[in-house]
């Protein structure tokens, strides 16, 4: 029986399940912002001024809430026994050089960053305050982590904010990589937010890297063949969808993110409504689903959470049409 509801773009982040859980490539602990925050061992160099100078000595990064970004754009993290500041060239890679816009810094208040201790002084006040480098985390984990993925290596990976073109996504430590809308699904969509909110986790595959050494994510590849989504429907069956293209040749009905069925036209629908379709034929050596409109609603089916097929830590090539098609859909990541 299909237990699949489209994506729902208008949820919140907190309502958002995140993705099914599945290994990924290894991380180095190196994470996505938010993760490691409420870790004991973060907990634990929080708890007094000598905790927090052992970390500093170790190198350790660190996680905490930014409380303010100031006149100078430094961050003033909350480290429980005293403030942390980190000062606006070492908030991110790339503001010293104009790469990353200072609006990177201000968009982070309220929300965890990780960063080392690179030292301590004293406010103004004379109070005790811990200097602190993004920066240099970021840099970590680009030369630990993110500098040996290759293409095909699927990671674990946060949407931070949406672009008509596509995600913006942490790769681990507040690294930013590009998730391009036409790699996020196969079923086409107008906009990000029709599958994703900010905050979400997912997982993702390296799909290439620039010459400033900045990732760039695909997606669809980890949601299933066109045969993996189609044995989840049954001919006779009446299942919910959602309306992605009106032509005038037919209706395109999203079935699930890498699935869509055609219906015949009609004008009393429009992009983004959900409709409740019955599948009146499968046709795998075409790639066809064909559907008939039953209803149309404005009512949100409850949200799932993504599925996905694919759960090992590296994909090396990926082939969506069903054999004995004539189309061909694929990416190959192994050269």
């Amino acid at each position: 029986m299909n237990d699949y509801y489209p994506e729902d773009a208008r949820i919140s982040a907190a309502d958002a399940p995140a993705a099914e859980s599945s290994s990924a490539a290894p991380t180095n602990g190196f994470y996505p912002e938010g993760a490691r925050i409420a870790a004991p061992e973060n907990r634990a160099a929080m708890k007094s001024a000598a905790s927090l100078r052992d970390a500093a000595a170790r190198g350790a990064v660190l996680e905490s809430r930014v409380v303010k970004c100031d006149p100078s754009h430094a961050l003033h993290v909350d480290l429980g026994v005293m403030r942390g500041v980190i000062p606006r060239e070492e908030g991110a890679i790339g503001i010293d050089t104009g790469l990353t816009r200072d609006i990177a810094l201000i968009s982070r208040v309220g929300k965890p960053v990780c960063f080392v201790i690179t030292g301590f002084s004293r406010a103004p006040d004379g109070r005790l305050c811990a200097v602190c480098s993004r920066k240099r985390a970021q840099e970590m984990c680009a030369r630990q982590y993110l500098s040996r993925l290759i293409p095909g290596d699927v990671i674990g990976a946060k949407v931070t904010h949406l672009e008509n073109f596509g995600a913006f996504c942490d790769v681990g430590a507040g690294v930013s990589a590009l998730l391009p809308i036409d790699a996020i699904s196969v079923s086409r969509i107008p906009h990000p937010c029709a599958r994703f909110v900010p905050g979400q986790d997912i997982r993702a595959v390296v799909r290439e890297r620039d010459a400033f050494g900045r990732l760039t994510l695909t997606h669809k590849e980890l949601l299933g063949t066109w045969e993996e989504n189609v044995s989840r429907f049954s001919v006779g069956e009446t299942v919910p969808g959602v309306v992605r293209s009106v032509e005038n040749y037919g209706v395109f009905i999203e079935l699930t993110p890498n699935l869509a069925g055609l219906a015949e036209y009609t004008d009393r629908v429009q992009p983004g409504q959900y409709a409740a379709v019955y599948i009146k034929n499968i046709i795998p050596e075409r790639m066809k689903v064909k559907l008939v409109i039953v209803d149309v609603s404005l009512d949100k089916p409850p949200y799932r959470p993504l599925h996905y097929f694919f759960k090992g830590d590296h994909i090396s090539a990926f082939s969506y049409a069903p054999a004995g098609c004539g189309r061909r859909i694929e990416t190959v990541f192994d050269s």
